[in-house]
């Protein structure tokens, strides 16, 4: 670590000790060699200082943003960051809106100023964000005034949450008023390469929420690699897609990739498979990024529409079928490149190019990582043997205070949790989850996090909820239930507890399916033998499977 510019230390503070670090390499990035780096420097005022501010930025219902527009938006709300409420670097800051210009201009901001910026999604409930909120100790939020509400509630159980200031709303409170009185100009601050910028909670297998933490250089590491190797991008590209910004998918498509090369991004608030297609078309957008529920549900839907703009396609959040892919490639002429990243990661590590995309593959590895697939003793496994994915790049885990960090990151490679094969050309295959991690739609569920909910609720004794495959979801939650004395198992109740996960957890992690048993399967030692119920419902899945073929 070089000189850090942080005054509040509290992250750095809470990083693991170095030894349980994954090994970086920087051999392909070209930006190992600065040690002073401002990432908002490089993704917006350079474009700027370089005669771009006339160029479309971002593109939204509510308006066209060129470059310098952003730039001077940016600057305006780094200034009230700063003098209003008294940033200082190493401040987290947490940000909560739908994808929305401000939302950006927010989120660059608070890097430019030093701070640590934490996206949460607009699906998040109070529980979680709770956690979020004393896990990485915000005292300050910028929230669309639409989802106020919820941050409100946020600070009574929550009291270190001090300020929420709203924006997107008007008023005298607004975050544009306050910004209305400030000077068009900030001069980033001289931060440290490696000085955290970002935590993005992601799901754990224990069921709370675990805190990545990433740092300047890391957002151009993922900016540099797969889009320019896997994607061609440049800066006549508009990218369009569905991922949250909070989301590390997200975050990479829509802000990191384009503004890294000058391009343009489209934001859209309700990016459903129609809405998406429409602004494909609309907007005129090269590169399309979304989860294969979407293509799935687009593909339906693509003769009404002109997406002769688009050259390419990518997927990711869940496995690529091979029908879907067969499927869109028919209807439309465009391959789908598949990938895999983790929030751990920040961004995508396995890919091919459109031209070496092989149907049912994940692709290869992206040049500036390394990958392999091992045994639990972290030994290679021979090509065509199922094993455990172990990566390492530019970047890797770092939890916030986890004792986590041990089990994601073994001798400097970082196990994803997933289980691949790859075969003898270097192509990865998944083949599943090797934890509990539910991936529905492109979400990561944790399984466990949603059995906490269920236990809260009276009428439930013991609960395990698993993974069931699902035709149009690739997996959904199930969730199987003991019921406590006095309460008999109806259809009725299952509503009941569904919607009681709804309204304490975000609405796509609620149990799609419930099922109520006598008792759950449990080893010698009384542990639950949630494989047991996984594998029951893949055998399930399989017979439907046999008697539709047969019928």
């Amino acid at each position: 670590m070089t000189a850090s510019a942080h005054l509040d230390t509290f992250v750095r503070d809470r990083l693991p000790p170095r030894e349980l670090w994954p090994t970086l390499i920087f051999s392909r990035t070209g930006i190992d060699d600065p040690e002073r780096l401002n990432a908002v420097s490089e993704l917006l005022d350079a474009h700027v200082a370089s005669g771009g501010e006339k160029r479309t930025c971002l593109l939204a219902p509510s308006g066209i943003w060129t470059y310098g527009r952003l730039l001077e938006t940016v600057n305006r709300i780094a200034r009230v960051l700063v003098e209003d409420f008294g940033l200082v670097p190493g401040n987290r800051v947490l940000l909560r809106a739908p994808n929305h210009p401000m939302l950006v201009a927010c989120w660059l901001a608070v890097v430019k100023a030093g701070g640590i910026a934490v996206a949460t999604m607009p699906l998040l409930r109070v529980r979680e964000l709770v956690y979020i909120v004393d896990k990485a100790q915000v005292r300050l939020a910028l929230c669309d005034h639409r989802l106020i509400a919820e941050l409100a509630a946020v600070r009574e159980r929550a009291p270190v949450l001090g300020t929420v200031v709203p924006f997107n709303g008007g008023g005298a409170d607004s975050l544009e008023a306050r910004m209305a009185a400030k000077p068009a100009d900030f001069t980033a601050v001289d931060t440290a390469a490696d000085d955290p910028c970002l935590i993005a909670f992601t799901s754990g297998t224990t069921g709370k929420a675990k805190a990545a933490v990433h740092c300047h250089r890391d957002l151009l590491a993922v900016a540099d690699l797969s889009p320019r190797s896997i994607l061609d991008t440049g800066p006549d590209d508009v990218f369009c897609g569905s991922p949250p910004l909070s989301f590390a998918y997200g975050l990479g498509a829509l802000l990191l990739f384009p503004l890294r090369v000058g391009a343009t991004s489209v934001l859209l608030e309700r990016p459903t498979p129609e809405l998406l297609l429409h602004a494909i078309e609309e907007y005129r957008a090269t590169l399309c990024l979304t989860a294969p529920t979407a293509y799935r549900a687009m593909s339906a839907l693509v003769s009404y529409h002109d997406l002769s703009s688009l050259r390419g396609c990518v997927s990711a959040g869940e496995a690529l079928p091979a029908a879907t892919l067969e499927t869109w490639r028919r209807l439309t002429g465009l391959v789908i490149t598949d990938s895999i990243g983790s929030t751990e990661m920040l961004n995508c590590f396995i890919s091919a190019r459109a031209a070496e995309v092989r149907p049912g593959a994940t692709g290869r590895v992206v040049p500036g990582y390394e990958a392999m697939v091992v045994d639990d003793a972290m030994r290679p496994v021979a090509p065509g043997t199922a094993g455990r994915l172990a990566v390492r790049g530019p970047v890797g885990c770092r939890y916030l205070d986890d004792p986590r960090q041990a089990d994601y990151v073994r001798q400097g490679w970082n196990l994803t949790g997933d289980s691949f094969v790859m075969d003898g050309d270097g192509y990865f295959w998944f083949q599943g989850r090797t934890d509990d991690m539910i991936v529905s739609a492109g979400y990561n569920i944790s399984g466990l996090e949603v059995e906490e909910v269920l236990l809260d609720h009276e009428a439930v004794d013991e609960v395990a909820v698993v993974a069931s495959p699902d035709p149009e979801r690739g997996s959904i939650p199930k969730a199987f239930v003991v019921l406590r004395s006095g309460f008999r198992p109806t259809e009725r109740l299952a509503a009941v507890l569904q919607d009681y996960v709804k309204e304490q957890l975000a609405p796509f992690k609620y149990p799609r399916a419930i099922e109520f048993l006598e008792g759950l399967p449990r080893t010698e030692t009384g542990k639950v033998q949630r494989h047991k119920l996984r594998e029951m419902e893949l055998e399930r899945a399989k017979e439907r499977g046999s008697d539709t073929k047969g019928a």
